[in-house]
């Protein structure tokens, strides 16, 4: 058996169904050789962001693969691969390279030099002998502890040695690490002594699969429940302890509670201080739960840490709490959630005119109202791009269900959610995926809507159309004065058709729910679409800091 069939093989006994891949490596034919489908896409940076939603929605340990070629394929990778490595996603990444003998040659690209700063872990296989070693450490990296990329390299000569026995390859697990009794016990005596007291939710519960048990705590002890961008959709939405997201746009739930928080219990989240994510208030305690060890007080100056997966932190917090509740011990924070809906009731009236607006050119956030009566959000798995259509659906997408929003944006490269939807659908071909864009990031990544096309990736992308870019002329003041700087153009529709989607040019408001429920009829039968609304310029944006 030679070394890359040796890879296909172990890919295959891993459970990956397909590889993302464009244009040619030799290891794209020897994964088909094995049963495993290749996804072609159009360019390098799709094929790893649909790996890169394929991890987030599978689950169970599964994750999205991506092979391209060596020098200019794993070049033009760079993008993608940094923005799975900024969220903290697991992808395998597997890229051909230059013969041995011509590593350190310029003007050879090296790519686990130029790549460990964007991955986890970064290899090459180096001998024949090495492939069963080096996929176990790359998997064990993929499953255990803070999730993030993996490159492992093949150079092209070592790719047809043959492997001279070798151990056999034995499926690697998902081994978790739990939390210190102790400081668990710690954590509880803070948060039973807090007045007003929050959970800030973060994406490593969605990592952890941890949504469940958030649940169980926070019911538990009656916490009120704010999320990351990345967190979002960690607690139905519309629970009565959920706040919703605090991002660079956010609820004024979120805002509410966290101003006047003394406590904030931070589950699966950094902390990380930057323009996205809402600000800890001074003089609050803080706990903080996470996974890695380099999260802990890198920002802020924390009180106290929980390390640990973040189901089994939530899980030891919930039975930790039970057992004092059990005992007669009560919290001091009261419950909050009349509070909640009264802060809740006063928001969505003041941003009401804009959710229902019948304006033409049509306002986006009754795009968002729209999307939400129009789908089943029990089962609809919704992401937005990056820009306005990020920072308007987060706060009013109101998610129901694990999934039914993924979030992402610790780099906020526009066209990102194209091929994360189509990596999504592939996940959980029977659920709706809907992705929204702006006019903007369809132009960095449209033609990968013929790659949905051909992988019977039946995706709903919508294209909000307003014909610039939004705000920019706060930034390109003269640019946009005398050259139009700001101003796009195109007819997306037509390009969608022209690639074999469904398309659809809507510019009424009360076309929008129609034109979705057509286009949810022709993914069931495995055809992406593209709905392009025209609207409005709208740079209002719930902000609070």
């Amino acid at each position: 058996m030679t070394a890359v069939d040796g890879m296909a093989r172990i890919l295959r006994e891993e459970g990956t169904a397909f590889v993302s891949c464009f244009p040619h490596a030799p290891l794209i034919d020897a994964c088909v050789g094995v049963g495993i489908r290749p996804v072609v896409a159009r360019s390098e940076r799709v094929v790893v962001n649909i790996a890169d939603g394929f991890s987030r929605a599978a689950g169970g340990g599964r994750v999205g693969v991506c092979i391209v070629q060596r020098e200019a394929g794993i070049e033009n990778a760079f993008a993608g691969v940094a923005q799975a490595y900024a969220d903290s996603i697991p992808i395998l990444v597997l890229p051909s390279a230059d013969p041995l003998r011509r590593h350190g040659v310029p003007p050879g690209f090296d790519a686990v030099k130029q790549f460990a700063g964007v991955t986890k872990w970064a290899a090459t296989v180096n001998a024949a002998d090495r492939v069963t070693e080096l996929m176990r450490r790359a998997f064990t990296a993929l499953r255990c502890g803070r999730p993030g990329p993996v490159l492992l390299s093949l150079p092209n000569d070592v790719a047809t040695e043959t492997i001279e026995g070798g151990a056999r390859y034995l499926c690697v697990p998902r081994w978790r690490a739990g939390p210190d009794h102790s400081a668990v016990g710690k954590a509880i005596d803070l948060l039973f002594s807090a007045k007003r007291p929050v959970v800030l939710a973060g994406a490593g519960v969605h990592a952890a699969g941890a949504d469940a048990n958030l649940l169980r705590l926070v019911e538990r002890v009656r916490l009120p429940v704010a999320t990351t961008m990345n967190g979002k959709g960690a607690i139905a939405e519309n629970h009565p302890l959920a706040l919703g997201v605090g991002g660079l746009s956010a609820t004024a739930m979120v805002d509410h509670f966290l101003r006047r928080a003394d406590l904030v219990l931070a589950v699966g989240t950094s902390l990380t201080r930057w323009w996205m994510a809402a600000p800890l208030p001074d003089g609050a305690c803080i706990i903080q739960c996470t996974v890695d060890e380099r999260d802990v007080g890198k920002d802020y100056a924390i009180d106290h840490a929980v390390l640990g997966d973040a189901a089994l932190v939530l899980d030891a917090l919930a039975e930790e709490a039970g057992t004092r509740l059990e005992a007669g011990r009560r919290a001091t924070a009261v419950d909050p959630t009349d509070e909640i809906r009264a802060v809740r009731r006063a928001w969505l009236a003041e941003w009401d005119p804009l959710l229902s607006s019948d304006e033409v050119p049509i306002n986006p956030y009754r795009v968002v109202r729209e999307l939400m009566h129009g789908l089943d959000r029990g089962r609809a798995i919704v992401t937005h791009e990056s820009g306005f259509p990020r920072d308007q659906m987060a706060p009013f997408y109101e998610s129901l269900a694990p999934l039914g929003y993924v979030g992402w944006g610790h780099s906020t490269q526009l066209g990102y959610s194209l091929g994360l939807a189509i990596g999504m659908k592939l996940a959980h071909p029977d659920r709706p995926v809907v992705n929204v864009m702006g006019d903007a990031s369809i132009g960095m990544v449209g033609m990968d809507l013929e790659t949905a096309v051909r992988a019977g990736a039946g995706i709903i992308t919508v294209v909000l159309n307003n014909g610039v870019m939004s705000g920019y002329e706060a930034h390109l003041p003269l640019a946009s004065e005398r050259h139009g700087a700001k101003l796009l153009g195109g007819d997306y529709a037509a390009v969608g058709a022209a690639l074999g989607a469904h398309a659809e040019r809507i510019t009424r408001p009360q076309e929008i729910r129609p034109a979705l429920e057509r286009a949810l009829s022709e993914a069931d039968s495995g055809r992406p679409s593209l709905l392009e609304i025209v609207t409005r310029e709208e740079t209002r944006i719930p902000t609070y800091w």
